[in-house]
Formats: C-alpha cells, sequence, structure tokens
C-alpha cells in the first residue's frame, strides 16, 4: 500500500506540472493579422474565424483583426515574425506565403512561421467587365493567343494563386508568361474596383469577390478554375476545364503564429479552430463564400505545407520564373 500511495503522490505531481502548460489559454487581446486591405478573401477569412470565435464563446480573450497590407504580403509577415511567441497573435496565410519565397519577392516561407492549421481553399475566378467584348473563356483564350500585352489583368499580388492561375492559363495556350501584362492590388476589391471602371480588362479573384458584381449585372465571370462549378449566382459559369482547359487552382486559407510558440498554444488554437469548423455558421459561410473545406492539423499540415512549396516551386521552374 506505501508503495502504491507513493506512486499515486508522484503521479499527482506530475499531472500538477504538466497542468499549467495543458491549460493554457489567452489572457489579453488576441491579434488575427491579416497581410492585405479589408474587403479581400484573407481579410473575410480573418473575420469570420474571428466572429465564430467570439459567438460561440470558444474564447475567453477579445479579438481583433488587424490588417497589415502592401508589399505583396510582407508588412503582415514582418510584423508577426516580431511578435512573442506567446500565443496571442495569429495569422491568416495563403498560397502567395510559398510562392512569394520561390519568385523572390518575398524572404519570408513559412518557415518561418508555426502552422497552426489549413481551413479551406478558395477558388480563382475570371473576371471581365460587363461591356467586355470577352464573353466566354474560349474568347479570352484566342484573346491571349492573339496578343497577350494587349490584355492588362489585375490580380491579388505577385505570386498569389490569382496571379499563377493567369500564368498557367497563359502557359497552356502555348504562350510566354512574360508577355502576361499584370497589375498587382493589395486586395480582390481593388483589382474588381479598377476593372468596373475600365482600368484593367481582366481581374483574377476569389470567387467570393467577384461574386456581387456578378449578381448585380455589373460583371461577367468566364470561367472558374476550381475542379467543379460552384454554386449560387455562379452556378451558371463554367469551369476552365469544361472549357478545354487543365486548369484547376485555388487559394489555401490557413491559420499561423510566430515561430516558437508552445506545444500548449498550439493544441489550444488546434481545438478553438476545429470547434469553429464543427459549427453549422462555418459550413453555411463556405456555402456562401464559395470555399471548400480542407481542415488540417499537425503533422499533416506540415506535410500539406512540404508538398505544396515543391509543386508550386515545379511550376515557377517550369515557367523560368524561380529564384530560389
Amino acid at each position: 500500500m506505501g508503495l502504491e500511495r507513493t506512486l499515486t503522490a508522484l503521479a499527482l505531481l506530475g499531472f500538477a506540472a504538466a497542468a499549467p502548460a495543458q491549460g493554457w489559454s489567452p489572457k489579453r487581446n488576441v491579434e488575427i493579422v491579416v497581410g492585405f486591405a479589408a474587403g479581400g478573401s484573407q481579410d473575410l477569412t480573418a473575420r469570420t474565424v474571428e466572429r465564430l470565435l467570439v459567438a460561440n464563446k470558444l474564447v475567453n480573450a477579445p479579438i481583433s483583426v488587424v490588417n497589415k497590407p502592401g508589399a505583396n504580403g510582407n508588412i503582415a509577415y514582418a510584423y508577426v515574425s516580431q511578435r512573442p511567441a506567446d500565443g496571442h497573435t495569429l495569422m491568416v496565410a495563403g498560397t502567395s506565403m510559398i510562392s512569394g519565397h520561390i519568385l523572390g519577392t518575398s524572404t519570408f516561407n513559412y518557415t518561418d512561421f508555426t502552422p497552426i492549421a489549413s481551413l479551406f481553399n478558395d477558388y480563382i475566378a475570371f473576371s471581365v467587365n460587363a461591356a467586355s467584348p470577352l464573353r466566354t473563356g474560349n474568347d479570352l483564350i484566342e484573346r491571349l493567343k492573339k496578343d497577350p500585352k494587349s490584355l492588362t489583368i489585375g490580380i491579388i499580388s505577385i505570386g498569389s494563386g490569382a496571379h499563377v492561375s493567369a500564368l498557367l492559363l497563359h502557359k497552356a495556350t502555348g504562350g510566354n508568361a512574360r508577355d502576361l501584362r499584370v497589375v498587382s492590388f493589395k486586395a480582390g476589391t481593388e483589382a474588381i474596383t479598377n476593372l468596373l471602371g475600365g482600368h484593367i480588362e481582366l481581374a483574377t479573384t476569389t470567387a467570393i469577390v467577384a461574386e456581387p458584381h456578378v449578381a448585380a449585372g455589373r460583371m461577367r465571370v468566364v470561367a472558374v478554375a476550381s475542379p467543379r462549378r460552384l454554386g449560387g449566382a455562379l452556378a451558371g459559369i463554367p469551369t476552365w476545364t469544361e472549357q478545354g482547359m487543365n486548369l484547376v487552382l485555388g487559394n489555401w486559407r490557413a491559420i499561423m503564429g510566430p515561430r516558437g510558440m508552445a506545444a500548449a498554444q498550439i493544441v489550444y488554437w488546434e481545438n478553438a479552430l476545429r470547434k469553429v469548423i464543427e459549427a453549422g455558421e462555418w459550413k453555411a459561410d463556405l456555402e456562401r463564400n464559395f470555399w471548400v473545406d480542407d481542415f488540417a492539423t499537425g503533422a499533416q499540415f506540415r506535410k500539406d505545407l512540404e508538398k505544396d512549396y515543391a509543386d508550386m516551386k515545379s511550376v515557377f521552374v517550369e515557367l523560368g520564373l524561380a529564384k530560389q
């Protein structure tokens, strides 16, 4: 009995020592940092996550969304990299984090941060002004084949999924990616504003950014780079695959933190985000925003990031654009 009591006491002491780490939770304001302007897809992601964390009382601390737009996300990356790894700073990350490093437009890579969870894929819509003579995906293809430099394309940051999708489309038509005329904007909403104003002729943005203007008749989507047709106001829009182009590409959205976060902090946010994606409101948001679920944490998420980096690098090497 004495030995049993000793072992029990030791076990209780071990539990008590581990309890503070297991019971970590944020003690002050939590920032969710976005590297693009308000109104874009990454901003919408952050505000959706923040809303559901608060509404479902999943975090007992205030949460704020902090926009740090500019330099293709690098201002936000620098900001987060300088924050303490104490679990109170999160960041919405996307495909451009990986592609920017490969292209040499950013010194930051996903390895400079703590991966917490991937959330979903956000597919790309190819949009033109409603007054444009380009009415179908095939019209756009023919224009690119005839004179790619005559078409000004609005994208969301160099190396983003929006940028890569335009490059891959032009490559598939037999063109040289370097011939494309692209203009980078701080958010998809800025690209759309310039499209509606006649300053650019094509915008490649996430579907949710295009949808309100399509529904209002101000814009036309000629194709979506999704594996299957989307819903809502975009239900009638054919995919690139349907129009003879093998082009499926989206922007993944994920939550990361500063490098060096403690295991207990990572577990806390993994669990909180898992509860977010299990909420009925989140599932409704996925459908409403044309997002496709892709939740992963831990080793699986890190493995996905490694694969995405290798796949993206092979694309840019083939296009002659890789710097890494």
